[in-house]
């Protein structure tokens, strides 16, 4: 690939969009919620007894209701996730995240729009996608959408 004039053009301006995603006042009160959660060691050791019984629940999986310990750790993740989730430093990173995320499936349906209307853009909030430029959250999942992506 040969560098021209527009091909510089862009990398000055998806830098300059970069920039301005990062100076964002979602992004700096994803970091805050981040930096609250993580500097928190009851936390983080919850977080990562949840990542453990995350892993158990998917070995788990593999066998379903006939796997021996089933009920337990289907009961323990459930408990344990209910837990972490009405901790107000992992609500409010939550919300964060959710927010950021937003922030950038508009820039995504955006840049996508600059390029054609028929572009289809995967986002994670429905709101986004009644735009008709976007084929919804499914398209991750190997066409689970049924667009014609």
């Amino acid at each position: 690939m040969i560098m021209t004039n527009e091909w510089a053009t862009i990398m000055d301006q998806s830098d300059m969009l970069c920039t301005m995603v990062l100076s964002s006042e979602q992004f700096y009160d994803y970091l805050d919620a981040h930096r609250a959660v993580y500097k928190n060691p009851n936390l983080v050791r919850e977080i990562n007894h949840f990542t453990k019984l995350k892993d158990q629940y998917e070995e788990v999986q593999r066998f379903g209701k006939y796997h021996p310990d089933y009920s337990k750790v289907m009961k323990d993740i459930r408990v344990t996730k209910r837990k972490l989730d009405m901790v107000d430093e992992v609500a409010t990173l939550k919300v964060a995240e959710n927010e950021l995320q937003d922030l950038l499936d508009e820039v995504s349906l955006l840049i996508g729009k600059s390029v054609s209307e028929g572009v289809k853009v995967p986002v994670s909030n429905p709101f986004f996608s009644s735009g008709g430029s976007s084929c919804g959250s499914g398209c991750g999942t190997g066409g689970a959408c049924s667009c014609s992506a």
